[in-house]
């Protein structure tokens, strides 16, 4: 592993150099500064690498390789599925079992995608999930909330509303998850610029 560190907010870092074959570019976790790492001119530096800042919060996390890249975060049950539907559209899956653990998380590193998937799924709201669930608006948008269940429809626009998410996927579905995703978010994306658009206009 070769020790960066983020230009802007110097956050230590973690990169596995044998994935790299030339250059890679990705955002900082902790402030979206997008950093590159070239294997070339690192094979020709002769400076120490800094030691990374110990986080508390990743401990426990078998998949959190040390903050390198955005996060997925699944909260309530483990799923190797989703975990790898969230390394099919560039996440690194973060597991936390509990929703007051998760919101915790949250608060340090915004995910930019939130999995909830509850034991069972109970009529709305989902109370045990509320910690994570009741986050303040400016917080929310900061990310992307997906309710995984069973018993609920791949895009039940009502169902999410009922529910505050962003998106619905039954768990039968989540092997398309990647192409859901796609079309749920671009979605969403048009929505909040309109939304964004008509608050600026209101506050000029």
């Amino acid at each position: 592993m070769v020790k960066i560190v983020c230009t802007n907010c110097q956050k230590a870092l973690s990169l596995d150099e044998t994935k790299v074959t030339g250059e890679v570019t990705f955002p900082c976790p902790a402030c979206k500064t997008k950093l590159t790492y070239r294997k070339a001119d690192a094979a020709a530096a002769a400076a120490p690498a800094p030691v990374p800042v110990h986080d508390p919060a990743h401990e426990g996390h078998a998949d959190d390789e040390d903050g390198f890249g955005s996060k997925a975060m699944i909260v309530g049950n483990d799923s190797p599925a989703l975990r790898q539907a969230a390394k099919l559209i560039g996440f690194m899956p973060v597991h936390i079992q509990t929703p007051q653990q998760a919101r915790d998380y949250y608060m340090q590193e915004f995910p930019q995608v939130v999995f909830l998937l509850p034991p069972q799924i109970t009529p709305p709201p989902l109370q045990d999930f509320a910690p994570i669930i009741s986050l303040m608006p400016v917080d929310r948008r900061k990310s992307f909330f997906v309710l995984v269940a069973e018993n609920l429809r791949t895009l039940d626009g009502n169902a999410a509303f009922l529910y505050g998410v962003n998106l619905v996927v039954a768990a039968k579905d989540v092997q398309q998850f990647p192409q859901i995703y796609r079309d749920a978010h671009t979605h969403h994306e048009r929505l909040y610029a309109a939304v964004n658009s008509v608050t600026k206009q209101m506050s000029a």
